[in-house]
Parts: structure tokens; C-alpha cells; sequence
């Protein structure tokens, strides 16, 4: 028998599609893997912001956790918008309980057009039980600001901050430069019990087509990690996935405001695996 490499995404539901559970499930399935997912809140959101959040019952969370993890059973587990302390704590008690291979964190914390998208006592939560738990987290520079408490705004106080990042038990930390002002993009990962950092630079590519790409970057790591990559690899193939989501959605006229970038760019047929 064969399988599918298969994703579990925990995030929030975007209804205009470029964001949240339905980036992530685009970027998995367009990757080649099975993407399965438990919604944590129902935003009121499009091109132009957000508007409104409902969060599911923790409940339920748990329930929708626990029926993928006991039967289709995903090698990784992707963590996007969780607003919730108890919520929070529902899926640190799941990856404890289920022990998925990869664990990819993105501490989603503040929208694109500035709308604040978790509770302040849920940053405590998040770094004290699903840090530790975690394979990669990927914080933008706006969340690694709120994470440390400390501004980040160049490229050695981002290696700075994803040492001190790691200090919350994670195995790696990358640290997103997409919000660098110099007109160019770097990313800094550090990983646990390496000396030097990788960076990842890239040319800025003016599109305002840009909604759910750390979304869309965070799922395609776990994506890759589930293909077999190591960290480095698998973030080094995902940023290079996401770039040419970008770059081929550019022209693209999808909404009045920040339009999601191209996900089926270039899509892959189904990986298959060894059942085990």
C-alpha cells in the first residue's frame, strides 16, 4: 500500500480565499500532498482587510484535531491563526497526544492591513506551550517585535532575534524580512545547535498581490519536511515557491486591494509514499 505525504493545517478561515485555511489548503495540494484542516475562528475578511473574527469553541477544535490525527493520521501539522488561550492550549495537549513528525508555527499575530488578530494573553500561551513543540516557527518582523518585546529592523538584529527566539525551545527559528525597508528581502533561519545562520535573500517584486503569503510559506515548508527536506531545504524550496506564486500572480486582478498571489503556478501531481 501507498499514501499520500498529508498536512494538517490549524488556522483561521479566510471567505475571500487568499489567506488562512484555504491558502494553506492551495499550497499543499498544489505541492503534490493531502491537505486536511481544523478551523479556529471564521474571519469576515477580502482583499481590503479584515473586519470581523468568530472563533470556534476550543471544543470543537479538539474534536476536528482529534478525528484527522486518529485516522488519516498527517505527518506534520501547520499552526496559523490561533487568537484563543484555550484554543491554544487544545493544540499543544493534540501534538503531545499525537506526536506528528514536523510542527511548523506561524505566530500569526497581526494582519496585513493592521488588524490585530490575537488576544494579548494568548502571546503567553503560544510561547510558553506551542513554541517548545515546535519543528520551525516563522514569525514576520512585526511578530518577532511583539514575541521579544524589542524592535527588529535589519538583518543582524533579525539573527540576534531568532537566537533569542530559540531560547523558547523551538528546533529552528526564521525570521521573515519581507518587511525590510532597504528595497531588497532577506530571511534569516537559525537552527537549533548550528553556529551560523542561513539567509535567504530575493529581489522585491512590486505586486500589491501579496494576501496569505506567510500563510502559503509556512504550509509549503511543512509541505516540503513531509517530502523529506531538511529544514534549511524545505525552507529554501518554499521561498522559491512562494516567489513564483508572486511573481506569476502579479498581474492578476482578484479584489480592490491585496490580491492573493498564483498558488497553481506550476502544480504537482500527488506524491505517493511507502505505507510504513
Amino acid at each position: 500500500m501507498k499514501k499520500y505525504p498529508c498536512i494538517l493545517t490549524i488556522a483561521g478561515s479566510d471567505c475571500s480565499g487568499g489567506a488562512g485555511i484555504q491558502a494553506d489548503i492551495k499550497t499543499i495540494s498544489a505541492l503534490g500532498a493531502y491537505a486536511a484542516s481544523a478551523i479556529t475562528a471564521i474571519t469576515v475578511q477580502n482583499t481590503c482587510g479584515v473586519t470581523g473574527i468568530h472563533p470556534i469553541p476550543p471544543q470543537f477544535v479538539k474534536d476536528q484535531i482529534r478525528a484527522v490525527m486518529t485516522d488519516i493520521r498527517p505527518q506534520a501539522i501547520k499552526i496559523g491563526m490561533v487568537n484563543d488561550i484555550q484554543i491554544v492550549e487544545t493544540i499543544a495537549q493534540a501534538i503531545e497526544t499525537f506526536r506528528p513528525q514536523y510542527v511548523v508555527l506561524d505566530p500569526v499575530m497581526v494582519s496585513t492591513s493592521g488588524c490585530k488578530l490575537i488576544e494579548d494573553e494568548a502571546i503567553q500561551a503560544i510561547t510558553s506551550r506551542l513554541m517548545p513543540l515546535a519543528t520551525v516557527i516563522t514569525p514576520n518582523l512585526c511578530e518577532t517585535e511583539v514575541l521579544l518585546q524589542q524592535p527588529v529592523s535589519d538583518i543582524e538584529q533579525m539573527k540576534d532575534a531568532a537566537n533569542a527566539l530559540l531560547q523558547y525551545g523551538c528546533q529552528s527559528v526564521l525570521v521573515k524580512g519581507g518587511h525590510l525597508t532597504d528595497g531588497g528581502m532577506c530571511d534569516v533561519l537559525q537552527i537549533k545547535d548550528e553556529s551560523l545562520p542561513h539567509l535567504y535573500s530575493a529581489r522585491k517584486i512590486t505586486s500589491k498581490n501579496t494576501h496569505g503569503t506567510g500563510c502559503t510559506l509556512s504550509s509549503a515548508i511543512a509541505t516540503y519536511l513531509c517530502l523529506g527536506e531538511t529544514i534549511d531545504k524545505a525552507v529554501k524550496n518554499a521561498k522559491e515557491y512562494v516567489y513564483q506564486g508572486i511573481k506569476n500572480g502579479a498581474d492578476i486582478h482578484i479584489g480592490e486591494g491585496h490580491g492573493p498571489l498564483n498558488h497553481f503556478y506550476a502544480p504537482h501531481a500527488m506524491h505517493l509514499q511507502e505505507e510504513i
